[in-house]
């Protein structure tokens, strides 16, 4: 199961000199894209226990459109295995004018990483989609195993 999610980095999230975005915010997004793997496989937000990995590859800067990847690698009794890869797909180019973009031909993988999140028994709702159940289903299209 994989996830995708897509943002520009505003200046808001600009932390250092020359318009730097943290480390870190890449980190906030796979922790959005584990959430939606999550619910996803589970029907609950869950927890992220832990990164075990994580490679901090190229610069992200205010006004970069950041591509955030996620998949489930693995399923134990509570825990999901997960690796992540951030790609910066569009730059500003301000050398041209204040509003001028370019779409990159090649991504630039910006940060990857893996880690292990957490459903507790309980909570595990074991969705799945609605095109492998002939179960009834929720109003968002999932059913229940």
């Amino acid at each position: 199961m994989k996830s995708i999610i897509r943002m520009r980095m505003s200046m808001h999230d600009a932390h250092y000199g020359g318009n730097l975005v943290d480390g870190a915010k890449m980190l906030n997004l796979f922790g959005d894209v584990a959430t939606e793997l999550l619910i996803r496989n589970d029907g609950d937000e869950g927890l992220f226990r832990a990164y075990d990995n994580v490679e901090f590859l190229a610069p992200v800067y205010a006004g970069d459109y950041i591509e955030a990847m996620g998949e489930i690698i693995g399923i134990g009794n509570s825990s999901r295995k997960m690796q992540f890869e951030a790609r910066k797909v569009i730059i500003p180019r301000p050398d041209l004018n204040d509003s001028a973009c370019d779409v990159l031909t090649e991504p630039i993988v910006v940060c990857r990483a893996s880690g292990t999140c957490v459903v507790p028994k309980n909570k595990q709702r074991n969705l799945i989609p609605i095109s492998q159940s002939t179960v009834p289903t929720s109003p968002s299209g999932l059913a229940f195993k």
